[in-house]
């Protein structure tokens, strides 16, 4: 294990490029694959949960997402990008509303 990790390290070192293309199919494959199962659960749960559309259209959305990181690789890493940085600001804010309500409950 060691060896291969020494050997992952140095081609991702020699060769970023390659490395970051093949992360994006990873995640592409991912979130095609996820949006697959979620109208597929949709489907199957019709019976059983009221406005299963809602789970289709989210699946439908990850597969066209997937699609479109296969198909422009390179715009597809853009926004990948701007969607972490997206999150990230999200995240922190969120954070910090949170952390504002644990203080007025600590001092309660």
């Amino acid at each position: 294990m060691g060896l291969i990790g020494i050997g992952i390290g140095i081609g991702t070192y020699m060769w970023p490029g390659l490395t970051a293309l093949t992360l994006l199919y990873f995640i592409a494959g991912w979130v095609i694959a996820t949006g697959v199962l979620q109208i597929v659960g949709a489907i199957e749960l019709r019976n059983v949960i009221d406005d299963e559309w809602w789970l289709i259209l989210d699946g439908a959305l990850s597969v066209l997402f997937g699609l479109f990181l296969f198909i422009m690789p390179g715009a597809g890493a853009l926004a990948l990008i701007w969607l972490i940085a997206l999150f990230a600001i999200a995240y922190g804010v969120l954070m910090i509303g949170f952390a504002f309500k644990v203080k007025k409950f600590k001092e309660a």
